[in-house]
């Protein structure tokens, strides 16, 4: 009776014997393949790249990361990326949410224009970028303040301090005034309290001001 069910179910199947064995191989492929997509599932490599503004962490397996070298770019599933916005280039930028060739340009070209970004805040202060494309890509971001380019108060003329974009030009003049009459500028404090700047703007300014002197170094005048 066994032997009769069995070949019916062969028969109403209709497989012959080479059939069946290609179909039993396709299944066990199958299996492995699932087997092996389970036991890795979710690993993710830890890699620094220093210089390059990018690091790529395991920690957070929601986001994907993008490597960039040598002109290349490599995907890894499951990593984050995290830029350095003070080197990464605009390739990188725009591989971040909401941000196209457009931002990208003028995040780079407002650093440029700051010496470098003392915080991952002031890209609020760039045209353009909303509120919640900020929030979006704020956690992707990290900065270093160290790279910024540091104008020497003591020494800088008109042109050099007006191009701070948080300067305005009555500002400067008071500075170089201040800085003819007194010599120098000791520190950020002297800013305010001899009200040239508000207590506010000068927090603003203040990782960009280089307070100390070097040998040879002349006020410029007014």
């Amino acid at each position: 009776m066994k032997s009769s069910f069995f070949n019916a179910v062969k028969r109403w199947l209709g497989y012959t014997r080479r059939e069946r064995r290609s179909s039993f191989i396709l299944l066990m492929l199958i299996l492995v393949i699932t087997a092996v997509r389970f036991m890795f599932h979710g690993k993710a490599m830890d890699i620094e790249i220093s210089g390059s503004g990018i690091i790529i962490s395991k920690d957070d397996p929601a986001v994907t990361g993008l490597h960039r070298e040598h002109g290349e770019r490599s995907e890894y599933a499951g990593q984050a990326a995290v830029l350095e916005i003070n080197t990464c280039d605009s390739a990188l930028l725009e591989a971040l949410p909401g941000i196209g060739p457009v931002l990208a340009s003028r995040i780079i070209k407002f650093r440029n224009l700051l010496n470098g970004y003392a915080s991952v805040d002031q890209l609020r202060e760039v045209y353009g970028l909303s509120e919640e494309t900020f929030n979006r890509i704020s956690g992707r971001l990290r900065c270093d303040p160290s790279l910024i380019r540091k104008i020497n108060i003591n020494n800088a003329d008109f042109k050099q301090l007006i191009r701070l974009p948080y300067f305005e030009r009555n500002e400067v003049t008071a500075i170089l005034r201040y800085r003819q009459l007194q010599g120098r500028i000791e520190a950020a404090d002297d800013l305010v309290e001899n009200k040239i700047l508000s207590a506010e703007k000068t927090e603003k300014v203040k990782p960009y001001l280089d307070f100390g002197t070097k040998p040879g170094d002349v006020p410029s005048a007014l």
